[in-house]
């Protein structure tokens, strides 16, 4: 079917940001955005004092900053002030310990409140904060901390026994090792964070950061070799803030929930640093995904604005809109979706359980922040990524026979996904690989890999990794635009498409389904999905082959991963597996 686009009334605009696209888009400067947060004497700038001290210098610091919410329910509260002490006591326990500016400081943590004391911290000391996530196993987090040139370690002790202690040796860059819960025999050569917190000085001065200054390192997989550090400065701050602003429409009275891990690049960038620049209130749930835990949560803690994955949300909609309308959603005004491209039939289901779409946007861990959304005073086209953040300019480009590339003007034409440099969340580096990072680049553009169309309307539509289209005699077909059409079907709760080889048509579209809840895999059904994707689809797009499959290969982060489908499929090399999530659930 052709989704309609769900049109925004004025009264579900009333002050929501960005109210006029046109005309704020028209006149913006990033110098503007830049003009919101305070700096530092000297033009001096610091992602911490943004989020945390400016709050408490203006005679906010009795306002909410962190609930964190553990596993058994309990919640634990902690004020921008009290936000403000433990992140002074960790910059003050680093600088006694001579971890110093630019030194990287890496978490291996789930999501704990020493997380987010040791990331502001460490970013108040002027050291790099680099994330990992905490299922990694041992391989990756060497392989990361390598190339970090790790210093410090915050993370447990059942992660350091397991995780790093075999190899440590061959660290010889990591000097300190803090655990969040030491036993009485902690491992040798390490910390009790808690204990050597309190013995730090809760006030410390920040050091005097440039804007160009690196802050953030966050490692992003290719389909093959080793992991890409992507550096980011403290100057990405100014996007982390003014996106937060006009893409989740952030503000200060606002509880605001991200659901993504801290070890990803949206957990800091969105699950950090820019709801507390908006002065929200952040909820941390350090327990895993359960539909009737979440949903309480959104009613008990009030949640206004929630921010989640595409794979959370089909996860909801497997288990049906009659859960959700048991609680008491009505302070949740504004959801949007990270991680991947969002489902057409996902962005309308969010009107018929909760009363309001899911808003899509796009962006890279390259680009540190949102530049493509579907913005809360704008229509939403269920499919779409939206317009381009103010500030952000996009295109769709070709490369030309002579190995040049140009941007294409023709409405749904389909092309590379190009930005122009220059926005301050941009990505400086990808970690002692200058090399890697140039091919980022052409003609003055930075080259996404990813491919997309533009319509008569400017807004942007995913249609696939540049790597991830099938050619099917002479036709492009993108692997989303199939998956969308598959999850229509009321059987399916996901969809993973991908191109197998042909002697005839050079590829065949193949998909690999999971079934909603309930939902038996039977050969008619095989038959009947086939024929609905025909329908909708055309014979020359559909797929000439479906597999049912209990759970899709994903990252940790959500992203179907398709490449892996393939190298099964074909027997091929499955490369870095790192961040494959767990199949079983």
């Amino acid at each position: 079917m052709a989704w309609q686009r769900i049109r925004k009334r004025p009264e579900d605009c009333i002050g929501a940001n960005l109210q006029d696209y046109e005309g704020y888009a028209g006149t913006f400067a990033w110098s503007q955005a830049r003009a919101m947060l305070d700096g530092l004497p000297g033009g001096a700038l610091n992602i911490a004092h943004e989020a945390v001290d400016r709050h408490v210098d203006a005679g906010r610091g009795d306002r909410l900053a962190l609930r964190w919410i553990g596993r058994d329910g309990q919640a634990s509260d902690f004020t921008y002030a009290a936000l403000r002490a433990q992140s002074n006591r960790f910059a003050s326990l680093l600088a006694q310990l001579g971890v110093g500016k630019g030194d990287r400081v890496f978490s291996l943590l789930g999501r704990v409140p020493e997380l987010y004391f040791a990331a502001l911290g460490t970013l108040k000391n002027g050291s790099v904060f680099s994330p990992l996530f905490s299922a990694f196993g041992p391989e990756p987090i060497k392989a990361r901390m390598t190339i970090g040139e790790a210093k410090a370690l915050v993370t447990t002790e059942a992660f350091y026994r397991r995780k790093v202690e075999p190899w440590r040796k061959e660290l010889a860059s990591l000097q300190q090792v803090f655990l969040t819960d030491c036993s009485k025999t902690p491992p040798a050569g390490t910390t009790d964070l808690a204990a050597a917190m309190a013995a730090s000085p809760d006030a410390f001065a920040i050091v005097p950061t440039a804007p160009g200054d690196m802050a953030l390192l966050h490692f992003t997989s290719g389909t093959t070799g080793r992991p890409k550090g992507a550096v980011h400065v403290h100057e990405a701050v100014v996007a982390h803030h003014i996106t937060g602003r006009l893409a989740l429409d952030l503000h200060p009275e606002d509880v605001f929930w991200c659901t993504a891990d801290p070890g990803w690049v949206t957990g800091t960038s969105y699950g950090i640093i820019s709801p507390l620049t908006n002065g929200a209130t952040l909820i941390v749930d350090q327990a895993e995904f359960d539909a009737e835990r979440w949903y309480r949560i959104l009613q008990d803690q009030k949640v206004t604005v929630w921010y989640t994955a595409p794979t959370a949300i089909r996860m909801l909609m497997k288990i049906g809109a009659d859960t959700t309308r048991r609680f008491d959603l009505s302070k949740l005004r504004f959801m949007a979706s990270v991680g991947e491209p969002l489902n057409p039939e996902a962005v309308v289901w969010g009107m018929e359980a909760f009363g309001k779409p899911f808003h899509d946007n796009w962006w890279q861990t390259e680009t540190g922040g949102i530049m493509i959304a579907n913005y809360p005073a704008m229509d939403v086209k269920p499919g779409s990524m939206g317009r381009p953040l103010p500030g952000v300019t996009a295109a769709v480009l070709e490369h030309t026979a002579d190995g040049g590339i140009r941007e294409i003007e023709r409405p749904m034409a389909m092309g590379e996904l190009a930005l122009r440099p220059g926005w301050p969340s941009m990505m400086r580096a990808y970690l002692n690989e200058e090399e890697r990072y140039r091919k980022c680049f052409a003609g003055g553009w930075y080259l996404t890999g990813d491919l997309a169309m533009r319509d008569d309307e400017g807004y942007y539509w995913f249609v696939g990794r540049a790597d991830d289209v099938i050619k099917s005699a002479g036709h492009l077909i993108g692997p989303f635009e199939v998956e969308s059409a598959l999850m229509e079907h009321p059987a399916v709760a996901e969809a993973g498409v991908i191109g197998v080889p042909d002697p005839t048509a050079g590829e065949i579209v193949k998909a690999f389904v999971a079934l909603k809840n309930g939902v038996e895999p039977t050969e008619a059904l095989r038959k009947e999905l086939l024929g609905h994707a025909r329908k909708r689809l055309g014979p020359a797009v559909a797929p000439k082959d479906i597999a049912f499959r209990a759970n899709l290969p994903k990252t940790r982060s959500g992203k179907i991963m398709r490449r892996l489908l393939k190298a099964r499929e074909l027997g091929l090399p499955e490369g870095d597996v790192s961040t494959l999530e767990s199949e079983e659930r």
